[in-house]
């Protein structure tokens, strides 16, 4: 049995948990994924632990693992911490299999942590500006801005019906990050012709896949004429479209395949391949040299498989726009056509690519340092064939990609896993 594998996965629910510490969080996942793979925690050989926002908010900037690891079994095992904003936790399973595959250990966690709620809400939406450079964040914003008009400008020419049903955003809290969204998904309305419709489709898709999900922070079906009237938040997004604010954990236990073996488990998954980028300063057109095309160019190649080999993904849809954006780049439908994808059931459960079964970070929730296995945990519940009400029939291969911060036009880093079942 070659190669590095999936034995067991744990996720809390996703939810705010104000009463919950970050390390009751990460304790829960952590059991599970151990109790998941037939193991003792003992029987870890080295964590990978990923958190983005402690140091933020508690001033925890270090050794953020070691302390959540102190008084249990994993106390004194290596431990590695990795911080990667929103792509923390799928940076962490990459690392894990890393070191698996180097032989260094048989048994590797995966951990991921996060507690975003806050009470200080001006505090608690400033925390993803850390997600920016720092140094240029008001050139960055700016230049998003000077996007977004130079597209609402062509809109308005081109399709002014559709400019003219623009309402006011809404002057309440959000993150930078949907202004930013909002901004690209005007340039892609005024490129490629796509609409508010289709971002709806892609959003109430995901609210109704997660009404199955039991882990998932909303389970509120919803039709697209409802995410349409739902409140503003930065057009052409509404508040359905956006990924909530929440806490949660998710782990998964990372082996040999001789461990795999040893285990006699017919449940393990296989990682077939692992690939991380960073973003860099390409033009908003130079779509052959985005991120999520470079990644997933390297992990399709390293699976040797094709894109439409695969048969569910969990993709990163802090927005709706996320998920028509990425399923472009991803190569499951030709550049311009996410929208359509959706809008024709393609990416729902039952079509030919059902994408976000879990709901996605829209309805599933978006805790940043526990969001990557969060999708794993998905993905290994859908090729165990343990996916229940929301299981794609005969699931074999399934992509997860994850997303964070953001360079220029793109995200600052991604990650993408291809599993085998």
């Amino acid at each position: 049995m070659a190669g590095v594998w999936i034995t067991g996965i744990g996720q809390t629910i996703f939810a705010r948990h104000p009463a919950r510490s970050l390390r009751d969080l990460a304790l829960e996942a952590a059991v599970e994924a151990a109790d998941d793979a037939g193991l003792n925690l003992e029987e870890v050989d080295a964590v990978i632990f990923s958190n983005s926002m402690w140091g933020y908010f508690d001033d925890q900037h270090c050794i953020r693992g070691q302390v959540i690891l102190q008084e249990t079994p994993l106390a004194g095992k290596p431990v590695v911490n990795v911080e990667n904003a929103c792509a923390g936790a799928s940076t962490a399973l990459h690392l894990a299999r890393m070191a698996v595959a180097s032989g260094q250990y048989g048994t590797v966690l995966a951990l991921g942590a996060e507690k975003i709620f806050n009470e200080d809400a001006h505090k608690m939406f400033g925390a993803f500006l850390t997600a920016l450079d720092v140094a240029h964040a008001h050139e960055h914003l700016e230049r998003t801005m000077e996007l977004r008009e130079r597209s609402l400008a062509q809109l308005k020419e081109a399709r002014p019906e559709v400019a003219a049903a623009m309402p006011p955003d809404h002057d309440g809290q959000r993150t930078v990050f949907m202004d930013v969204y909002a901004a690209f998904a005007m340039w892609h309305m005024a490129r490629f012709g796509s609409t508010p419709r289709q971002l709806a489709a892609i959003a109430a898709k995901n609210h109704n896949h997660a009404t199955a999900n039991p882990k998932a922070q909303i389970r509120i079906p919803m039709t697209p004429e409802q995410v349409l009237q739902d409140r503003p938040v930065s057009w052409p997004l509404t508040r359905s479209m956006c990924a909530p604010i929440g806490d949660g954990a998710a782990a998964a236990i990372v082996v040999s395949g001789e461990q795999a073996r040893r285990s006699g488990s017919s449940r393990a998954v296989r990682i077939l391949a692992s690939e991380l980028r960073t973003g860099t300063g390409r033009g908003v057109d130079d779509l052959e040299n985005d991120i999520a095309v470079r990644t997933a160019r390297a992990a399709y190649e390293e699976a040797g498989i094709r894109p439409d080999e695969i048969d569910v993904a969990e993709i990163h849809d802090a927005t709706a726009f996320g998920e028509l954006h990425q399923s472009e780049s991803l190569g499951f439908c030709p550049p311009g056509e996410g929208g359509v994808f959706a809008l024709e059931g393609h990416s729902s459960l039952g079509g030919k690519l059902p994408i976000n079964t879990s709901g996605g970070l829209e309805c599933r929730g978006h805790p940043i340092g526990a969001s990557g296995l969060a999708q794993i945990y998905e993905l290994v519940q859908q090729l165990r064939g343990e996916a229940g009400d929301r299981q794609v029939e005969g699931a074999r291969l399934a992509l997860a990609e994850n997303g964070g911060g953001n360079i220029g036009n793109e995200e600052a880093t991604l990650a993408i896993h291809i599993l085998e079942g």
